[in-house]
């Protein structure tokens, strides 16, 4: 680097002069350096957008390549009031009419009427029992018809029986409910005072009178009679639920359980807007727009070609099933002109209705159905150490690589600069001495006697 902006000697702008050279020397290949690294960085770019575009559409293959996604049922009723329902993959399809006869009811009992609910009863003990289980509840001189309800709600081995104090006309009552509906839950207590020949006032008092009967759920289903404990009845049809809401023989209702397409249809849709979404991210990248007269990044390139290839092939074969060779236009799914898919509904609806196992099927078989097929060929291209990986790390090092020559070439400047400096320094210096020494000899020969100076 000059010490100064002008040189002293020759008075040249040194520094303009070398600042010039080496821009003329370094600019070309600086320009060099930045265009190949913004292809890179453009083609990293682009192959993000390409693996990512991939991944949403492997993601949409999920639904379709597993079994169950296609045996899933559904259940329709002609009028919700008598019940509701509900179905399991297990559920046959078929048509059923069911009559509610009678809903299922706890029973209720109670003890006789005491005038005061905080009198004590006397020293003793309770029993309940329930369908075969029974729990014991020790009674104290000093508890009352009250505290007996708090220790019988709260006993640990509760077989199922809730107390509350129902006041009425004859007095209070402890009214025992069974938690659970149906005849086989009736409640049975025994009361056993501790001195039965003093007192009998707690086994008086837990004499008990039924004030509610359990009753049954009775049921028709195709005139065939079902009586069950609960207002849920399980399985009376295979794979479907009865949850009964309101009783009256009279009045039938239809139960039509039917696969549900539905579902099915939405996870087919979801495989199309992610294929055309895919498709409409490929076409970005790789083609060319004549207006703007600009490429795209991947224009060319036999990477996105390839893709496209594959997954077309699968896209337009045939697949044998149970019922025979399947494709995805047979089902209504086709490829439009310009490589994406669309889907005729009709002919999907029908196809659902007539051959869903065999849809199952070309969707789902292993290593050779539709979705199982794809989601394989999409696992070269986007999983760990996939292509597109490969071509990352391949990009990346060119970048590393880039930079390595870009500091190579600093250096590389900077020495030419040094140089330069060197150079034009010493030939001022030198344009110095002899201008020092031109003016110097010029002085002495107008100096000398008899010579007379061509300027007077």
């Amino acid at each position: 680097m000059g010490l100064t902006s002008v040189g002293l000697g020759s008075g040249l702008d040194i520094n303009g002069i070398v600042s010039a050279l080496v821009s003329s020397e370094q600019a070309p290949k600086v320009a060099q350096f930045d265009t190949k690294e913004g292809a890179i960085n453009s083609e990293i770019s682009a192959l993000g957008f390409l693996k990512s575009a991939l991944s949403e559409f492997q993601d949409s293959l999920s639904f379709l390549s597993k079994e169950d996604s296609f045996e899933s049922q559904s259940v329709k009723l002609s009028k919700s009031t008598y019940l509701s329902s509900t179905v399991t993959d297990d559920a046959v399809s078929g048509s059923y009419s069911v009559a509610v006869e009678q809903l299922a009811v706890n029973q209720k009992v109670g003890s006789a009427a005491v005038s005061d609910v905080t009198a004590a009863l006397g020293e003793g003990s309770l029993n309940f029992a329930v369908d075969g289980d029974s729990f014991d509840i020790a009674v104290s001189a000093e508890d009352t018809l009250q505290t007996l309800v708090a220790k019988i709600n709260g006993a640990d081995d509760n077989v199922g029986v809730t107390a509350t104090i129902v006041n009425s006309d004859d007095g209070a009552k402890l009214v025992l409910t069974s938690n659970e509906t149906g005849t086989a839950n009736n409640i049975t207590v025994s009361a056993t005072d501790a001195d039965a020949g003093a007192s009998t006032v707690l086994a008086d008092t837990f004499t008990m009178t039924e004030l509610q009967p359990a009753k049954d759920s009775i049921v028709y289903i195709d005139g065939l009679k079902l009586t069950s404990s609960s207002n849920t009845v399980e399985d009376a049809i295979e794979g479907v639920t009865l949850n009964l809401k309101s009783a009256d023989i009279d009045e039938l209702t239809t139960l039509t359980v039917s696969q549900n397409t539905s579902s099915i249809k939405t996870g087919i849709q979801a495989f199309v807007d992610a294929f055309n979404s895919m498709t409409e991210s490929i076409t970005s990248l790789t083609s060319y727009n004549a207006d703007t007269q600009v490429a795209g990044v991947l224009q060319g390139d036999s990477l996105p070609r390839g893709i496209q290839s594959q997954l077309r092939n699968v896209i337009s074969s045939s697949f044998s099933t149970t019922d025979g060779s399947l494709s995805l236009a047979s089902i209504g799914i086709t490829t439009t002109r310009s490589g994406t898919l669309e889907i005729d509904d009709d002919i999907l609806t029908a196809a659902l209705k007539n051959n869903v196992d065999g849809i199952k099927e070309m969707f789902t078989t292993e290593d050779t159905g539709v979705a199982t097929k794809l989601d394989g060929y999409l696992d070269s291209y986007v999983g760990t150490g996939s292509i597109i990986d490969s071509r990352d790390t391949s990009l990346d090092s060119s970048l590393e690589r880039l930079a390595d020559q870009r500091e190579a070439f600093a250096t590389k400047m900077a020495a030419f600069e040094a140089r330069l400096y060197t150079q034009y320094n010493y030939m001022d210096l030198i344009v110095g001495q002899l201008s020092t020494q031109s003016s110097d000899l010029q002085s002495r020969l107008d100096s000398l006697p008899g010579l007379v100076s061509q300027n007077d």
